[in-house]
């Protein structure tokens, strides 16, 4: 529940949020979404009960909210607008890329240093400061404002895109919620079943994963649209199989393997949903779709691991692992079935 508390927050965000930066400026919302996780940040680390915890995922996810569609708008009209793969490339790598160096830098922190519930959200807090000290230097892109309108974004989907659009956020919501069990459950496998303590082997389980998705999306540029979710379902179902087998037998080895390939497999399958949606719907409409699509994406990042967490209780950690594998493999399996049956017909670049 903790856990699935900042993907719900992010959903939040997302939807009542999401055309904040257009209406105010880039900037304004970047520091918003700073200030929150500096706010997040020392609520974690003066938290003495589950309920401060709390607070602080829920903050965490609205930060994270803000600064993705903001911080990456203004990526892309900061960077030369000759390059527009440039700034795809930047935005992915700081997303993922940081939720990746985060998860390792924490986990190798709380090995090797003092305080480990503590000190890694004290660095956090730092680095988001120095943040907002920076964000001084960075220029507002945004040249025309408009009233501030806090509304509910209308979540739709084209009707020309919503065959591919189904497909691809089945595929990279699959992906996400095996992201999402890996991320909440990797140390309670190591720890209870491997009978392994150490913070940085848990962390790099996840920084496998996630470092995996950053360069899963980039994929996406040499491959045509049917190819990317072919591949992308079939590196969900082998993933899958090798958590059930590493959940089964229990072996670090294919558990790394496992996270490595699921991450690549979830975000080019991410990576094609935002190309679909891109390059096939009206530009007036983008925002409603992209909204539609990471709501869909982060649910399933939260949702899944909540239902894990109760299959737990009710079966064992190694049981709860293999059903959930099950459950992947087909919901990837489907996908690649439906793909058999019609064609796709983004290019790729």
């Amino acid at each position: 529940m903790v856990y699935a508390l900042y993907a719900l927050g992010v959903v939040i965000g997302l939807l009542v949020f999401g055309r904040l930066s257009d209406q105010i400026g880039r900037r304004p919302v970047i520091l918003t979404a700073l200030v929150l996780s500096v706010a997040a940040d020392t609520v974690f680390l003066f938290a003495v009960d589950l309920a401060m915890i709390i607070v602080g995922r829920v903050l965490a996810g609205l930060s994270a909210a803000l600064v993705i569609g903001a911080a990456t708008a203004a990526l892309a009209e900061l960077i030369d607008r000759r390059h527009p793969k440039r700034a795809a490339t930047v935005s992915i790598f700081a997303n993922l890329g940081g939720l990746a160096a985060g998860t390792l830098l924490a986990g190798v922190v709380s090995d090797v240093a003092p305080e480990p519930l503590r000190l890694p959200w004290a660095i956090v807090l730092i680095l988001a400061v120095l943040a907002i000290v920076a964000l001084r230097g960075v220029p507002e892109t945004v040249r025309e404002r408009s009233p501030v309108t806090i509304r509910v974004q209308r979540l739709s989907v084209p009707a020309n895109i919503r065959g591919d659009f189904v497909r691809s956020a089945i595929t990279g919501g699959a992906g996400f919620a095996a992201l999402g069990v890996l991320t909440s459950v990797t140390g309670l496998f190591l720890g209870m079943v491997l009978h392994e303590t150490s913070h940085t082997l848990a962390a790099l389980v996840v920084f496998l994963a996630f470092i995996g998705a950053a360069f899963g999306q980039l994929l996406t540029r040499v491959l045509s649209s049917r190819a990317a979710l072919a591949y992308a379902c079939v590196g969900l179902v082998v993933g899958a199989a090798l958590l059930g087998f590493s959940m089964w037998m229990a072996v670090l080895a294919t558990l790394m393997v496992s996270a490595a390939l699921t991450g690549v497999a979830a975000g080019v399958a991410v990576g094609d949903g935002i190309a679909t949606i891109t390059m096939r719907t009206a530009p007036q409409h983008q925002a409603e779709v992209v909204s539609t699509f990471f709501a869909i994406l982060f649910a399933m990042l939260g949702v899944p691991a909540v239902g894990v967490g109760l299959l737990i209780q009710a079966t064992g950690l190694r049981p709860a692992g293999e059903i959930f594998s099950g459950v992947v493999a087909v919901l990837a399996l489907g996908v690649l079935f439906s793909l058999s049956r019609g064609g796709r017909t983004r290019s790729p670049g």
